[in-house]
């Protein structure tokens, strides 16, 4: 337990906005990452559940949970709301949740979202101008339908101003540890981690996935990924990649694009990216990695980092030291 632990004068009441259809998991994190705040710091939270009209709520999963309408106009510290199979449905067809979250601001310090939550705020123009993240599945979804929001698809949550967003299930325990350690302390915050076995900060950063994964959706470019994987440190021009595979550069570039929904420089960025931060959790100089990985000197590694996780490396590296 934290030797310190700081008593807030009042508790701050977090409320977890439902609807039917939503995902339990991206209630149930949040709550238990409170909850167990609450344990090393007494009276931290109050944690509420909401619905646009009380009483049960029923979960994708068929379990349900209890919530009181979400009508009032009392003052709360933290608002989110959590996604789930059931959010489309919700931006349809009830239009009282969704003006709800738009007066959200005018009741809460802050408010935030897990998973597809973030069509929600969307919908209720709480993420104009500004950076937001969502399930990766869904990311190219929320950037087609508001063009006004800044999706980063990368991360696993972003805070720009009084809004938070964070993405696929599990990432609301993530976005919970960061509110708590904002509010109580990076230790209280690395307690609760341990507490609920999960990480304080993830290692390797805030990417959702490993960027090779997700370029194997490409099944006609597998082996070469798998190869740009190994060759980072050398030339992975077009025109070499290109002729890895026998291909021009321009019919290339238009297959690979489409079949992986990255361009073949950005995918190579991804994968020097991912086995920089890889190396740094391994302790290696950061000049040496950057030689190494093929990005060939440190400033353009940082740009890249900077660009894909939100963080240079020094700071990537403080952060996977704690983790």
């Amino acid at each position: 337990m934290s030797k310190n632990p700081r008593f807030p004068p009042k508790p701050r009441t977090v409320l977890i906005v439902l609807f039917p259809g939503f995902q339990i998991i991206d209630a149930a994190g949040p709550i238990g990452a409170f909850e167990v705040a609450s344990r090393f710091v007494p009276g931290a939270y109050a944690i509420r559940t909401a619905a646009s009209a009380a009483g049960l709520v029923s979960s994708s999963s068929g379990i349900a949970m209890p919530a009181e309408a979400l009508t009032g106009r009392a003052k709360v510290d933290t608002f989110i709301v959590v996604g789930g199979g059931g959010t489309g449905k919700a931006m349809r067809d009830d239009p009282a949740l969704v003006r709800a979250i738009k007066n959200a601001p005018k009741r809460a310090r802050r408010v935030a979202s897990v998973c597809s939550g973030a069509f929600l705020l969307a919908q209720a123009g709480l993420l104009d101008g500004k950076r937001a993240t969502t399930h990766w599945r869904r990311a190219p979804q929320l950037a087609q339908m508001f063009p006004d929001v800044q999706v980063e698809a990368d991360c696993i949550h972003i805070k720009d101003g009084a809004v938070w967003t964070s993405a696929g299930v599990t990432a609301g325990i993530d976005l919970a540890l960061a509110m708590i350690a904002e509010d109580l302390g990076e230790d209280v915050a690395a307690d609760v981690a341990r507490e609920m076995v999960v990480y304080a900060k993830r290692p390797g950063g805030q990417a959702q996935h490993s960027a090779l994964l997700e370029l194997d959706g490409g099944a006609r470019f597998t082996q070469l990924n798998a190869w740009m994987r190994e060759h980072l440190h050398e030339d992975l021009s077009v025109e070499r990649l290109a002729a890895h595979v026998a291909m021009s550069p321009r019919n290339f570039a238009r297959a690979y694009a489409a079949e992986t929904g990255v361009t073949p420089a950005k995918a190579v960025e991804r994968l020097r990216t991912e086995t920089a931060r890889t190396l740094l959790a391994q302790g290696g100089a950061i000049q040496e990695i950057a030689r190494c990985t093929g990005f060939g000197d440190p400033e353009r590694m940082r740009r890249a980092f900077v660009r894909l996780y939100g963080a240079p490396p020094a700071a990537m590296r403080r952060t996977l030291r704690r983790a």
